[in-house]
């Protein structure tokens, strides 16, 4: 998964703008860590994914690997990594190995990870704060014995750093617009998942399991590239589609019932995310179509509010006030539409929101409200304002379970529309939309 050195000069660019940052704060000295594979049993490991910071400003994929930022007269952008093994490489691959890595990567240095422990503790004298993520277990633990080794050193008349801070909120901040770089890939993982998706529509019959389909949907992600799932996959047909994160399990796929699938490939560690609500043989019922209709008019209304200067909450308005109005005319809900919004008794039907932030995480990080600094004039922090760059998810839905008090021909129908959205100059861009959502589409595409 290495890139091309000519596609790893946004990483330089964004270790750049933290070392600005770091010195606009005085300066330091900053530690991020890629991770060590996951234990799946015994001696049997889980494929290895870096830790998001680490390669949003790297591009670095080995484990063991470490990043370190120096920010003052002359900023360093160093990386600790494997050394060259030649037995290790017989059983594991290739290593690029500090020489190779600090050329291709384009650090100012690179160093063997066994020689991190003893040469960051002189690197921390004199500089007035550690940045870290305090947050990441295998960082923080061994941030204070760092230090530990740094008081030491004092008697010989060097300071240790006084200030240990948290870096997680600037890059937070950072990775919630994406630059161009990001947009491309995050256009590459859209299609490949909705490739999948479509395939999963027109291999759907009755009788199969719901982990057939979810293999359909596993091959395209591999056989375009896509390195991995972006998150367990949700395939469930009937009843288990009103269970919102259910696992792709043995159940059979039934013959009028509808199949929700929730499922996007990672690619070059960026998530996709895509959910379509389909008619396992291929035509929706009436009640199912009703449903289904009210639920991607719910998520047109919420693409509609989704542009600069928007409101985060404003797209969540906007379904939730479509999505109520269809309830009550469906005799789902009772009253005026006002006062079911008020009451919050669409959250019956509807208990999630319209979406969140979508980017190297599949709920990628960044606040969705706005600085604590608003707090104050406002009386409450107000709702992060949008901007050409963010990458978010629209995906209202509906789950009616059975229930006395709700009409028959409705029970056990559970339906989401998701879709990926980049926010554009003027609104937003569904990226994901070569999988078709119009009911019409759906059923001729399945018909092929």
């Amino acid at each position: 998964m290495s890139l091309p050195v000519a596609d790893l000069a946004p990483f330089a660019e964004r270790r750049r703008r933290v070392l600005d940052w770091m010195r606009g704060q005085g300066g330091g000295v900053a530690v991020l860590a890629a991770g060590k594979p996951p234990t799946r049993n015994r001696d049997s490991e889980y494929p290895f994914r870096p830790d998001s910071d680490f390669y949003y400003l790297t591009g670095f994929v080995e484990p063991d690997a470490w990043l370190v930022l120096i920010a003052g007269a002359d900023d360093r952008a160093l990386l600790f990594c494997r050394a060259r093994h030649a037995e290790h490489e017989i059983w594991e691959g290739k290593r690029f190995g500090p020489q190779a890595a600090a050329t291709h990567f384009q650090m100012d240095d690179a160093y063997s990870v066994e020689s991190l422990d003893e040469l960051l503790p002189a690197w921390l004298m004199d500089q007035p704060t550690l940045w870290l993520g305090l947050a990441d277990d295998l960082v923080a633990p061994k941030a204070r014995g760092w230090l530990a080794q740094a008081r030491e050193r004092t008697r010989a008349g060097a300071r240790a750093p006084e200030q240990l801070r948290d870096l997680s909120g600037l890059l937070a901040e950072m990775r919630l617009v994406k630059d161009a770089s990001e947009i491309a890939t995050m256009r590459q993982a859209a299609r490949i998942s909705a490739h999948a998706h479509a395939r999963a529509m027109r291999a759907v019959r009755p009788g199969m399991h719901e982990y057939e389909l979810e293999a359909e949907l596993l091959y395209e992600f591999r056989r375009q590239g896509a390195q991995a799932v972006a998150y367990s996959s949700i395939v469930a047909g009937g009843a288990n589609a009103c269970v919102l994160h259910y696992p792709a399990g043995d159940a059979v796929l039934r013959d009028g019932d509808l199949v929700l699938i929730d499922a996007g490939c990672e690619l070059d560690c960026y998530a996709s995310d895509i959910t379509r609500t389909f008619p396992v043989n291929g035509k929706y019922s009436g009640p199912q179509r009703a449903l289904y209709d009210l639920t991607v008019a719910a998520q047109d209304a919420a693409a509609a509010a989704t542009r600069p200067g928007a409101s985060w909450n404003d797209a969540h308005l906007a379904a939730v006030r479509v999505l109520t109005q269809g309830l009550i005319d469906e005799g789902l809900l009772q009253g005026s539409l006002d006062g079911a919004i008020e009451s919050s008794a669409y959250s019956r039907f509807y208990m999630h929101r319209t979406g969140h932030w979508l980017g190297l995480d599949v709920h990628d990080v960044g606040d969705y409200r706005g600085s604590p600094a608003a707090q104050a004039a406002a009386g409450e922090r107000p709702w992060r304002t949008l901007e050409a760059g963010m990458m978010l998810t629209i995906e209202p839905g509906l789950y009616v379970r059975a229930a006395d008090d709700v009409p028959a021909r409705f029970w056990n129908i559970g339906i989401r529309t998701e879709d990926d959205a980049l926010v554009t100059e003027t609104g937003c861009e569904l990226i994901t939309r070569a999988v078709p959502v119009n009911a019409r589409e759906i059923e001729a595409l399945m018909r092929e």
